[in-house]
């Protein structure tokens, strides 16, 4: 029996379907089909006197947690506000599309050359900075972008959406809110990065990148408390590449939870071989801060190396507890309950470190040494060391210095009351059998000590 509808095709007019084919369904816009077919249409028209042109690329920063907490209709209604924004705010003649997920695409046909890529990209972070309503709430997102410019980024679609797409990838790497209009020099920088990245994979696959471990101190004789484990890699062709450089890089790329996962286990292996009253201590990243999975992992690492949860302390910056609060304080929450303690690392460099430790629920605080390493030369660093030390004495908080590097430090840390240091006086960071050593000595000190008294 025929059906009393007609089909879909036959329903609808071959403009009609061509327009559904190039029109993203949730906001509107163009999708990329659109974005490809005006790009080679503006490339075809400008072939004989190649006249420059730019494509852009914006990304929603911190998107995807926004999403994962408050659900996918406030992300549909957030992308759509985003759609109504750029179309208002773009210039006559633009296009603005939906490229894939919670990136938009531009053609931009009058924008010509780096400073009006620039100079549109300025406009179009601070249209998308404002606050979106949810009806119940307010959120704030910042966006990242990436410009290709016509024909020096390439002359056909392919090649310049990948210009735009390294130019965006670089902004992304520098943090949020960031706008990069490729070149040469910038592709060159991104090709050694993915080289780098390839480099490392391969050496966390061959288990070459190792913890070395510090000692936090009691200031008033010295003794180790517990140490901080710190990564390091020296490549057999590179040399040693600083943990500065390629931790944000395993981050950036999508697999710091793997690298940390293997410095964990390195770590936790070596502590088993310490006294039991002594602490490890391990950084957290921001990406594991918004990572659900993160509580169960650290866990599931402790029970198959054998480390009691409560010898374990996760050091987190306040950078990475603003990336995504809600979520944060979730995965802080559940760690604490198990055991694990939680440090806020380079306290007082932040923009409202107080606010942190009233939102949120710490052990202990650890000071920058931007303010220990002028504490003797600096009244104002030793105020805010002394008002630091006072007010978390009074919210029952420990307190450590951090980068103490001569006596003088180490005496007036002690006299405004600082527990525990951490720097190169006490001892530099050094592999789990040098830190082995390192504990044989103490411990001959202290029976020395005993014999003498």
């Amino acid at each position: 029996m025929k059906s009393a509808l007609p089909p879909l095709a036959d329903s609808l007019s071959q403009h009609e379907l061509q327009t559904m084919a190039y029109t993203d369904p949730l906001t509107g816009l163009g999708n990329r089909y659109r974005l490809r077919d005006k790009v080679r249409q503006l490339a075809a028209e400008r072939a004989a006197d190649p006249a420059p042109f730019t494509i852009a690329i914006a990304n929603l920063d911190g998107f995807k947690p926004i999403n994962d907490l408050f659900g996918t209709d406030a992300g549909d209604e957030i992308l759509c506000q985003v759609a109504h924004r750029l179309k208002a705010c773009v210039p006559d003649g633009a296009t603005v599309t939906r490229h894939e997920g919670d990136e938009f695409a531009f053609v931009l046909p009058l924008i010509f050359e780096r400073s009006g890529a620039e100079k549109i990209g300025q406009m179009m972070r601070e249209v998308l900075s404002a606050p979106y309503d949810l009806g119940d709430r307010n959120v704030r997102l910042s966006a990242s972008f990436g410009f290709a410019v016509y024909p020096f980024a390439g002359e056909d679609f392919d090649d310049l959406l990948k210009s735009a797409e390294t130019a965006l990838y670089r902004s992304k790497r520098r943090g949020r809110g960031q706008i990069t209009v490729y070149s040469s020099e910038i592709a060159l920088e991104m090709k050694r990065a993915t080289q780098l990245e390839q480099t490392l994979r391969n050496a966390i696959i061959a288990d070459a990148v190792d913890v070395h471990f510090q000692p936090i101190v009691r200031i008033s004789d010295g003794a180790p408390a517990g140490f901080e484990a710190l990564a390091r890699w020296i490549d057999k062709d590179l040399g040693f590449v600083s943990p500065a450089v390629f931790v944000p890089l395993a981050e950036e790329r999508g697999f710091i939870d793997t690298l940390s996962e293997t410095l964990l286990r390195k770590a936790a292996e070596a502590a088993l071989s310490w006294p039991r009253d002594l602490f490890l201590s391990f950084n957290l990243s921001s990406a594991q801060l918004m990572d659900p999975g993160t509580t169960p992992n650290i866990l599931s690492i402790l029970r198959r190396v054998g480390l009691d949860p409560n010898r374990l302390e996760l050091e987190i910056t306040e950078t990475a507890v603003m990336t995504n609060a809600d979520t944060a304080h979730r995965i802080i929450e559940d760690l604490r309950a198990a055991g694990i303690r939680i440090s806020l690392d380079d306290f007082g460099t932040g923009q409202s470190s107080l606010g942190r430790l009233r939102d949120f629920t710490f052990d202990k605080v650890k000071i920058d040494r931007a303010f220990v390493s002028r504490i003797s030369t600096d009244r104002a660093s030793e105020h805010i060391i002394r008002a630091i030390i006072t007010m978390c004495d009074g919210l029952d908080l420990s307190v450590v210095a951090e980068g103490i590097e001569t006596d003088v430090e180490a005496s007036m840390l002690k006299a405004l009351g600082c527990r525990y240091g951490q720097g190169y006086l006490f001892g530099k960071p050094v592999d789990a059998a040098a830190t082995l050593a390192y504990l044989e000595r103490h411990n001959m000190e202290i029976r020395h000590i005993d014999r003498l008294g």
